[in-house]
């Protein structure tokens, strides 16, 4: 047993020494190797098991990729004075590892840095524009009508420059800044724009009130309109009671000429058969069970009545 343990103490230094002596470079990584922390040489990018001094080298492993940034809200005033808050983020990757290395050491001093740039940038281009042109990005057409808008086509202010190309200038000026720490920047851009708590309100109520203001239009607007609708309609109505009583009137008018004639003809055959039976119809219509009559015996209506005896 004694004799084994050299071997074994021998086989552990041996397996230490190993792992410190070789390292794998991969697809996605980069490396720089330090001595002492000093960098030896350019940074290590084809992929592959690799060999350095083991205890006295150590392999500085940084990312190929595409990295995210994403900045916190600031409060900036615009050109014209209006306080807003602005979120931006960005794409940002290591370009030159060795220089990355020697300015800022890892990622999470990458990312203070760009804080520091992208962050002062942007605060710099906003104060440089009035806050349509952070807004807008073109002279489009609004969608909404100009009552929901609250400005005519001739009062909204031209585009000179655009959202778009605000975070363009961000990206120019930040991307010049961030190559001298060894770091390429892509893809700026402004993700979210608001007013500050002070204003918001404010806005809320005016937008409140706008709305307010054009729905009591249009409830007016549809007032006049059932008015007029109501109107026509009466007009209509009359109209059409006005011709059914004319028609009628003219019907009625045939009618009783047809039964004036009816009536001549029948008394022109038998006049006095007609007189009994108009005589006998006037009695039904006047007469019944609970009628009370007195009459004169000389009544020409009393006379078919003293006939019956």
């Amino acid at each position: 047993m004694k004799k084994l343990t050299p071997i074994i103490i021998i086989a552990v230094l041996a397996i230490i020494l190993m792992s410190d002596t070789f390292y794998v470079v991969s697809e996605t990584n980069q490396i720089i190797i330090t001595q002492f922390g000093e960098p030896m040489g350019k940074a290590i990018q084809e992929p592959g098991l690799k060999i350095k001094l083991p205890f006295i080298q150590k392999a500085n492993i940084f990312e190929k990729r595409w990295l995210e940034w994403n900045g916190d809200a600031n409060q900036i005033p615009t050109k014209d004075k209006k306080f807003i808050w602005i979120d931006t983020y960005a794409r940002w990757r290591i370009s030159d590892p060795l220089t990355f290395f020697q300015r800022v050491r890892d990622e999470r001093g990458a990312q203070s840095r760009i804080d520091d740039i992208v962050d002062g940038e942007t605060r710099n281009a906003i104060a440089q524009f009035d806050l349509i042109e952070i807004v807008r990005s073109s002279n489009r057409e609004f969608e909404l009508s100009e009552e929901l808008v609250g400005l005519t086509s001739t009062e909204i202010p031209t585009i000179h420059a655009g959202r778009d190309s605000i975070a363009k200038l961000i990206l120019k000026r930040s991307q010049a800044i961030t190559l001298e720490f060894g770091v390429e920047l892509k893809d700026v851009k402004i993700k979210r724009v608001n007013y500050v708590d002070e204003v918001q309100q404010k806005v809320f109520e005016r937008m409140i009130a706008e709305r307010q203001r054009i729905a009591a239009k249009y409830r007016s607007e549809g007032d006049g309109r059932s008015a007029a609708i109501r109107g026509q309609k009466e007009r209509e109505l009359r109209r059409i009671e006005s011709g059914a009583y004319k028609t009628s009137q003219e019907i009625q008018g045939k009618a009783d000429g047809q039964a004036a004639r009816i009536y001549a003809r029948a008394y022109g055959a038998d006049p006095e058969f007609y007189a009994f039976t108009k005589t006998l119809e006037t009695y039904r219509n006047t007469i019944d069970s609970s009628t009370t009559l007195i009459l004169s015996t000389d009544s020409d209506y009393f006379k078919y009545l003293k006939r019956m005896k």
